[in-house]
């Protein structure tokens, strides 16, 4: 299993938003970086990633499943990116901030950090597991 971050403004999808969407999850559209759906080209069934809300937030909420992999984007009008579908496993019982990201030297190397505009990274086991105890979890 393979673990990322994907990112979101919470104005256009948020945490609630998809724990609302149940179950049977949804799509995870939007993404207009050819790294970042290089990112989600490899991802798998199972995969887990982070949801982390961007803009004023800035921080880990929740942790998501990847349940289909990736499939062309119904709303990139040229056809050239995709989407993969998730649905959420559990709400982080303390968000991570960003800020609490960086404040940590085990985690400096992340692309969260290094390349910070990218919407989707993977995120090392290491760095994962870290970041889980950072949250509660």
């Amino acid at each position: 299993m393979n673990t990322w971050l994907i990112k979101t403004e919470p104005g256009s999808w948020s945490w609630q938003d998809q724990l609302e969407a149940g179950e049977k999850g949804t799509f995870w559209d939007g993404v207009r970086n050819y790294q970042a759906s290089n990112n989600m080209k490899a991802m798998k069934i199972g995969d887990q990633c982070f949801f982390y809300h961007s803009v004023k937030e800035k921080s880990i909420v929740g942790i998501v499943e990847v349940i289909k992999e990736y499939y062309p984007d119904h709303t990139d009008p040229k056809g050239r990116f995709g989407m993969v579908d998730v649905r959420a496993l559990g709400t982080l019982p303390s968000p991570v901030t960003l800020a609490e990201i960086k404040a940590e030297p085990k985690l400096e190397n992340l692309a969260l950090i290094k390349q910070s505009r990218l919407s989707v990274v993977p995120i090392d086991t290491v760095s994962w597991k870290h970041i889980c105890i950072m949250g509660k979890l």
